[in-house]
Order: structure tokens, then C-alpha cells, then sequence
């Protein structure tokens, strides 16, 4: 607890034992009530002098109003313990709203861990420390064990281990050595590192992320807003609906004043909206927290909203469902040894930066290198290098075709992308390259599915490799070989045919346009682009497609939550009302109706956040 809320418990207890005093006690007349008048004021006068406050600056029909009116309306029709009993739960009330709001708020807070508070930027041989946000792109920095790295960056010198679960929840710290990028927010574990700085600070993950946070409350879901505005207009109402029942029936049909005015009192205790005003929102705020917890970053709860609505989740395929990074999966020869084959394939790609070239290069890695003496790159078509005195083509059919090279015999498996090699004008073989497919990628599908949602994929890779992997996933749609703009039109035609909502995972800045389109956009953010990032309603932080069954998974559970609050608190709010018209008004059945009410839904709104089990949950 905060020393505020420590503060506001210890005056609850105190007003509680004055209170009990005060019933006890043979007192009569002005002693009696100034006996109540103590512990009123001890735990009221703050909301008391709330009201004052919204008054003066306009702001009139709030809770605070409902419950000085109710409470300074028992005292006047001499209701005193009443009305001190319904200020003292009211505090109880507000105490668990905020003790409830704490939670929820270090759940999401515990980001905020990340922001690093200097940098260690080497300048003219000396080593300095300033805020992150005066570090330029190429600087060199110095991390040391234990520090949390403040600028994104590539690792220029030394090698060590990095714990990186304070953004991508991943228990297991991973190893970095020069060349590798190393990401803000992380922390160094056991070396000290030289980075070269590759973005500024506001520009770094760790900004984002924060932003994202930060920003996250003022997206509000429909639900949310509804309540909000529900509450604009419903708390005058009320206010009138108990003027009018304090005075019509005495003016109009000569009932008793007391009689009236008390129950227009409890009219007022009864309707006050707390239970939805503050329950709905906290409940949402758990969720986003609860989300956090799963490495997945929510913009606003609008989103959250959206995405518990989805039936159909659609893919990226390259860096979303698969690694981005190839390997030689099959060598076919036509009259030449296989490791002959890869040796000179390897030769001529040898010099290429493509990801394919690179994959033949690695797999050849065993075999005895052969140097080219010569190279060009065809664009779009592959290399032509002279190896060993061989003069070796390798790429694809275009420039088999462009050659003059005869291909009958080729027969490649269809499962992944082929690099055709020719040696000295004879086509010699093909090498089959596939993307790698995320070990996670499976039971992420099979999660979806099993909570009765439809899969597609969306790519601008070959039809061939697309249906390979989508095969080997279980994924219900394929659209292959799409540029940027067809995936967004793809997208709409799924969208269409969909009952609920769409969500689209991508990780690439081509993915943007569609992460925008989508009815919910998540993006890859441990290696994603910026503008996928940037576009995306959602992040998941750790690159693992399962986290979006998990985020869908969070998103039900939150409205399920919000839900049961909307209707526990209309329906005892109503069962009471009725009691109280047909002469059951009592004051502290008022209290239950508002205060009991508004503590069970802030106490079921905790559950929220509680994600330990949630890979469960559907």
C-alpha cells in the first residue's frame, strides 16, 4: 500500500470505532448527533469538499455529489448512523478502487523498468555519461555487466549473454558476439560490450514501447465509452428522478415529508453508478496489464475489444509463421555428384548478400571452398561466375531461359524456392531452398484453431512454398505471390466473409499497409520493422506467433469480466430499486446495492490481470 492509501485505511478504522461509539453511546439532542458528526467528517470531508470543488468549476452531477447529497440528507432527517455508514463504505469503496488501479498500474509499470537512465558514449578516448536522448547514430557506447542498454545498436567488440525478459518475457538469456543487433531496454549480463548506435533514442525500441504505454488508456473501447457517456447522462437524471420523488407525492398527494425525502435519499445511494464507472475501466486495464504480462503490448482497450470479437486471424508468412532464414532442403543432379554440385553452386553465390545465396554458401560450408575468379550479379535472375574453370550459372529459370540452357530433365520438389545451376552451358542440377518454419508456428495454428478460429496466409512468396507451409501448419486459406497492395485487397476479401473481426500478425514495413486495414493489427516486435510497429495495434514483443492465441485468449477473458460486471451491477442496482418502491428503503441495503456492489465488481475486475493460467484458457 501507498502512504496515501495507508493514510485513508487507518481513517476508515478510526471513524469505524467512533462510529460504533457513537451507536452506543445514551446520547440525546445535539450531543447525540455531534457524536455522529465526528467520524462523518473524519471520513467524509474529503468527498465532501470534492464536491464543492466540481461545483464551483461546473462540474456538478458526479459521485461525489450523489453521496454528499445522500449523506447530508440522512443527517438532516436525524438518519445519522446511516448516513456515516454509507460515507465509511463509500472510503472502502474508493480504498479498494485504488489499491485495485496500483495493482493493475505495476503490472503495465513494470515497463517502465526499462527506461534506461544514461549511456556510457565514448568520445575522444574517454568514456562519458549522459541521458540516452543526447547519444548520435554511430556513437560508440560501453555497456557494462549488469547495465541496461539504452540505444538499439550492433555490437562492435566483446561477446556475453543478455536478459531480455523484461521485453520479450523469454526466461533464457541469449547470446550476442560482434555483428549482432542488440536491442534497447535489455539488459547486459555478464561482459562488457561496445556498441555502435544505429537509432536515436526516440527513435528506439524502448521509447516505443513506453509510448505505447503511456498512450495506451487514451484509445477507450466501445464498451468503455458507452459507460462513460451511460454516466454523463444517467447521474442527472437520477438526481432529478429523487427531486421529484422527495417532492411530488407530498405536494401532489399529501404523503408524509420524511417518509419521502428518506427514500429519495436512498434512491440516490442506490443509483450512484460507481460499480460501472469504476469497474468497467479497471477491467480493461487489467486486461492491458494482464496482456503485458504475456509479451504482448496493447495500444488502447479498443483493440482489446476488438481482437476478443476475432474469428479469423490471418498470417504473414516470411518472419511471422517462418524464421525469414533459409537452408538448403534438397539437391538434385542431373550427371553430377551432389557435393560437386553444391561446392561450385557455392562458388559462384559466394560473393552474393542474397539470403538464398547465403543459405547455398552455409550448406556447402563442409566441402572444400572454390574461390570464383570471377562474378556478376543478373538482377533478378542469379550470378554468373567462373569457378575452377568452369563457367557456372545459378539462379532461376529466367535466366536458364536467358541462357539457353535446356531444363527438360528438371523435375524440382515444389516445397521450396530453386536455385537452377548450369556448368559450362549444361544444366547440371537444382538446389531447393526453404524458408525454416518457426518451431512455434504449429501449436500456434492448432491453439487457433482449437478455440474455433479460421487461419488464412498472406504472401508474396511463390504459390509452391506458400501451400508447403501452409500443408505443414494446417492453415485453412493460402493467397501466394501478392504485392503489397493485393495483400490489403486479400485481406478485404477475408474480412467480408468474416462474422466477427480480423486480425492480421506481419512483421515487414510491406505488412503496414495491411496491419492498418485490419480490424486489429499485430506486429512481430522483437524483429519487426518499424513501420509494421508503427501501424500495429498490438506488438508481441518475443516473435512467437502463439502469443496471439494468448492475446485473444486475454482479450475474452477481459470482456467476459466486463460483462459480468455490466450485469451484476444493473441487476442488483434494479432488485433494489424495485424494493425500495414498494416501501423497502432501507438505507443500508442502499449501501450494499451501491458500495457492496461497486467492491464485488472491482474485485472481479482484479482477475483481469491474472494470466498465469491463461495458455488454458480459450
Amino acid at each position: 500500500m501507498t502512504k496515501r492509501q495507508k493514510l485513508t485505511l487507518a481513517r476508515i478504522i478510526l471513524a469505524a470505532v467512533l462510529l460504533a461509539a457513537a451507536m452506543l453511546l445514551p446520547l440525546d439532542g445535539v450531543w447525540r448527533l455531534a457524536a455522529f458528526l465526528v467520524p462523518y467528517f473524519l471520513v467524509g470531508g474529503d468527498v465532501l469538499w470534492r464536491s464543492v470543488q466540481n461545483i464551483a468549476h461546473g462540474e456538478i452531477f458526479d459521485e461525489n455529489f450523489l453521496m454528499s447529497v445522500a449523506t447530508v440528507g440522512a443527517m438532516f432527517t436525524s438518519e445519522y448512523a446511516e448516513g456515516v455508514a454509507v460515507m465509511l463504505f463509500y472510503q472502502v469503496g474508493e480504498l479498494f478502487q485504488s489499491v485495485a488501479v496500483g495493482k493493475s498500474r505495476r503490472s503495465i509499470a513494470a515497463l517502465m523498468d526499462i527506461r534506461p537512465e544514461y549511456a556510457n558514449v565514448i568520445r575522444d578516448g574517454e568514456t562519458l555519461q549522459v541521458p540516452p536522448e543526447e547519444v548520435a547514430v554511430g556513437e560508440l557506447i560501453l555497456l557494462k555487466p549488469g547495465e541496461r542498454v539504452p540505444l538499439d545498436g550492433v555490437v562492435t567488440e566483446g561477446s556475453g549473454s543478455i536478459d531480455t525478459a523484461a521485453l520479450t518475457g523469454e526466461s533464457a538469456p541469449r547470446d550476442v558476439s560482434p555483428g549482432d543487433e542488440i536491442t534497447s531496454g535489455v539488459i547486459n549480463l555478464n561482459s562488457v560490450l561496445k556498441v555502435r548506435v544505429k537509432s536515436v533514442y526516440a527513435e528506439s525500441t524502448v521509447a516505443r514501447i513506453l509510448d505505447m504505454v503511456e498512450n495506451s488508456s487514451e484509445r477507450k473501447a466501445r464498451t468503455e465509452n458507452f459507460i462513460t457517456k451511460f454516466a454523463r447522462y444517467y447521474t442527472p437524471a437520477v438526481v432529478f428522478s429523487a427531486l421529484a420523488l422527495a417532492l411530488l407525492p407530498p405536494l401532489l398527494a399529501g404523503e408524509p415529508w420524511a417518509k419521502w425525502v428518506h427514500r429519495a435519499l436512498v434512491f440516490l445511494v442506490v443509483s450512484c453508478p460507481c460499480a460501472l464507472v469504476i469497474s468497467v475501466p479497471l477491467s480493461f486495464f487489467g486486461g492491458i496489464g494482464g496482456a503485458s504480462k504475456r509479451g504482448v503490448l496493447v495500444k488502447g482497450s479498443n483493440y482489446l475489444e476488438a481482437l476478443s470479437k476475432a474469428d479469423t486471424v490471418v498470417f504473414d508468412k516470411t518472419g511471422t509463421l517462418t524464421e525469414g532464414s533459409f537452408r538448403v532442403s534438397s539437391v538434385q543432379t542431373a550427371g553430377m555428384d551432389a557435393e560437386e554440385l553444391l561446392r561450385l553452386a557455392a562458388g559462384a553465390e559466394s560473393c552474393s548478400t542474397h539470403p538464398m545465396a547465403r543459405a547455398v554458401v552455409e550448406r556447402a560450408a563442409s566441402v572444400p571452398a572454390a574461390d570464383p575468379a570471377s562474378m556478376r550479379e543478373l538482377a533478378g535472375m542469379g550470378v554468373e561466375a567462373a569457378v575452377e574453370g568452369h563457367q557456372v550459372l545459378a539462379g532461376n529459370t529466367r535466366l536458364m531461359a536467358e541462357k539457353g540452357i535446356d531444363m527438360t530433365p528438371v523435375k524440382a520438389d515444389g516445397s521450396g524456392s530453386a536455385i537452377h545451376v548450369a556448368v559450362d552451358g549444361k544444366y547440371a542440377g537444382t538446389v531447393i531452398i526453404s524458408d525454416v518454419i518457426k518451431p512455434d508456428a504449429f501449436p500456434a495454428v492448432k491453439r487457433l484453431r482449437d478455440m474455433g478460429i479460421k487461419t488464412a496466409m498472406l504472401t508474396g512468396d511463390r504459390r509452391a512454398a506458400a501451400e508447403s507451409v501452409a500443408r505443414e501448419l494446417g492453415i485453412d486459406t493460402v493467397k501466394s505471390e501478392l504485392m503489397p497492395g493485393d495483400k490489403v485487397s486479400a485481406l478485404e476479401e477475408l474480412m467480408g466473409s468474416s462474422h466477427g473481426s480480423t486480425a492480421f500478425v506481419g512483421d515487414g514495413i510491406n505488412d503496414a499497409p495491411v496491419l492498418t486495414r485490419a480490424d486489429v493489427g499485430l506486429a512481430m516486435g522483437a524483429l519487426g520493422s518499424d513501420a509494421a510497429i508503427e501501424a500495429a495495434d498490438m506488438v508481441l514483443m518475443d516473435d512467437n506467433p502463439s502469443r496471439v492465441a494468448e492475446a485473444i485468449a486475454v482479450s475474452r477473458r477481459t470482456m467476459r469480466i466486463v460483462r459480468q460486471n455490466i450485469a451484476f451491477a444493473l441487476a442488483v442496482k434494479a432488485a433494489i430499486l424495485i424494493l425500495s418502491a414498494v416501501g423497502y428503503d432501507n438505507m443500508w441495503l442502499a449501501v450494499f446495492a451501491d458500495v457492496g456492489v461497486a467492491i464485488l465488481a472491482i474485485l472481479n475486475a482484479l482477475r483481469a490481470m491474472d494470466v498465469k493460467n491463461i495458455k488454458k484458457a480459450a
